[in-house]
């Protein structure tokens, strides 16, 4: 697989972006999480590659301890704002493969949008380190539709005419098998949930520019992209806004010695 540059440093520059304008998951994945890897109000939750902290927020609205850890320091502070309102709340500076993470410590991990950035092998010795006995891993990706209509040809149309080094990226993304794989010889379970985006003009293209492989200010394409963004939401635009159709697709499960 080749191996992109920096992949910490990717998203420094796109922290805004990220934060307004990347979706949500839903919230029936804390329900599952409750009545499937036996999360509890006492239990702890290590947020891995948490970014400006979606996952985690959502988490700890529910009242949950999460330890977000994050290797990008704009990514950090985007997410130490939650700190005022959620005393549970933690931040780490740690990657997948060092977490900074104290031993058996963590019940559940969650991995949202990031999985395919790390070394698997690394990764999972990791994890099995810091989960305490009978903890659980969910991996988490909002998959977007990338055909089927005008608006979701034009989108996919953009990111490879625009995009330096968007079919690299795509070629990282980790099928079922080799997920499965992680949680072996534990089951791995799969659920999806529809999650669509409603976008208004200004929030189609932060969430086109939250994406590290496409182009920001002072690159010699972005005025190109730009306007490539503002036709995509002009021809298929109703009542201002426009839907892009995805779906939040969830993998979890214990980690098997």
């Amino acid at each position: 697989m080749l191996m992109l540059p920096n992949p910490t440093d990717r998203f420094t520059g796109r922290v805004e972006s990220y934060r307004r304008f990347r979706p949500t998951y839903p919230l029936a994945i804390v329900d599952l999480f409750r009545s499937e890897c036996a999360l509890n109000p006492d239990s702890a939750i290590a947020d891995i590659a948490a970014g400006t902290g979606i996952l985690t927020e959502m988490l700890l609205a529910e009242g949950f301890a999460v330890t977000a850890v994050e290797p990008n320091e704009e990514m950090r502070s985007a997410c130490a704002t939650l700190e005022p309102r959620y005393p549970k709340l933690k931040i780490v500076a740690g990657t997948a493969e060092a977490t900074a993470l104290p031993d058996h410590s963590i019940d559940l991990i969650t991995v949202a949008q990031a999985m395919h950035w790390f070394d698997l092998g690394k990764t999972r010795a990791e994890f099995a380190r810091i989960l305490k006995r009978g903890g659980y891993c969910a991996i988490l990706y909002n998959h977007r539709r990338r055909s089927g209509d005008a608006f979701h040809d034009g989108w996919e149309e953009l990111l490879i005419n625009y995009g330096v080094d968007y079919r690299e990226v795509q070629r990282r993304h980790i099928p079922d098998e080799k997920i499965a794989a992680f949680f072996a010889p534990s089951e791995m379970k799969r659920a999806t949930f529809p999650n669509p985006q409603s976008l208004a003009r200004e929030a189609l293209e932060g969430r086109i520019l939250s994406a590290s492989y496409m182009p920001q200010p002072g690159h010699p394409r972005f005025e190109a992209m730009h306007a490539a963004i503002q036709y995509l939401f002009s021809e298929n635009e109703r009542n201002g806004k426009v839907t892009l159709q995805q779906d939040c697709v969830l993998c979890w499960g214990p980690l098997g010695s």
